[in-house]
């Protein structure tokens, strides 16, 4: 695991000496946003933004979810990197690294260099690199390229709520897994661990009332949390200690997640032999032989 130096690549490995050890995840650098203006710098159009995604990361899946949903396949092509992110990062499928694509669009970034990248081939720059942004865009401004008519997944009327449960989801169950896995020091790793399942146990009596998370309607927050869920008996339930309980143990929210998987489009976004294997293959701090665990066996059919 490493990342860009003034546009040069090192190896070099995360700091969580300086936070005490705390993981903190750092802030997407690239934020422009593609829209349906056409006088837009950067406007919606069918075959010129590529996706660079991996299948095994949580946040590159949420693009891939809405990118199917909505039926953009034939609009946004899209380009895998391979499972295994080892000392160069991320290596793409037909050959070269992600970073060279950094290096591309900035000669003197500074970062790390992770998935999704929305990429404007015209312009030869990264948009943006912020999944939570990206499935927007994809959501609302690619609407005439899209070859399903899906309901919109960030509806004015729910907003707030959706907020205000993405918040709560994105600090202590999406990066709360990760909070907790990277953690290097043991109060960090309880508080985390403590605060991930007191949000599983709230999801689990929300669920208790609603079909989605925000009620009646599937959005943007049902996406973002589905793509943690889907992992965490896998590979955070072992690999990063998130081990008071795992998803089956909890009714609702295992249903739940079974019921998105059976959503036009989803499953085939899922590959859990990918994700094992990026997870118990790249980090070699968490996982020193690399071995990639044959279990536990799932079955999200409903």
């Amino acid at each position: 695991m490493g990342m860009m130096v003034e546009g040069v690549w090192r190896d070099i490995p995360r700091d969580t000496k300086s936070t005490g050890g705390a993981f903190v995840r750092p802030e997407s650098a690239f934020r422009d946003w593609v829209s349906d203006d056409k006088s837009a710098p950067y406007p919606a159009e069918s075959g010129r933004y590529y996706l660079y995604v991996a299948k095994a990361c949580p946040w590159a899946h949420r693009t891939l979810i809405v990118r199917a949903l909505k039926g953009l396949e034939k609009a946004i092509p899209v380009f895998y990197v391979r499972p295994e992110m080892l000392e160069n990062g991320w290596e793409l499928a037909d050959g070269g690294y992600l970073y060279e694509i950094y290096a591309k669009a900035n000669p003197r970034y500074t970062g790390r260099v992770t998935v999704p990248v929305l990429w404007d081939r015209k312009q030869e720059r990264i948009v943006n690199n912020e999944s939570s942004e990206i499935i927007r865009m994809l959501n609302r401004e690619f609407d005439a390229c899209a070859a399903k008519k899906l309901a919109d997944l960030y509806p004015s009327t729910l907003r707030r709520e959706i907020d205000r449960v993405n918040e709560r989801v994105y600090r202590t169950v999406n990066n709360g897994v990760y909070r907790a896995g990277f953690a290097t020091a043991q109060d960090k790793y309880e508080e985390a661990v403590s605060e991930l399942f007191g949000t599983l146990d709230w999801l689990e009596k929300r669920l208790a009332k609603r079909r989605w998370l925000c009620g009646a309607r599937f959005t943007e927050a049902d996406v973002r949390l589905f793509t943690t869920l889907i992992r965490f008996d896998a590979v955070y339930y072992s690999h990063f200690k998130c081990n008071l309980r795992r998803l089956i143990d909890y009714p609702k929210l295992w249903r739940y997640a079974r019921r998105i998987y059976a959503l036009p489009g989803v499953a085939r976004t899922v590959d859990l032999a990918e994700i094992k294997a990026h997870y118990y293959r790249s980090m070699r701090n968490l996982n020193p032989t690399q071995i990639v665990p044959k279990g536990p066996v799932l079955d999200f059919r409903l």
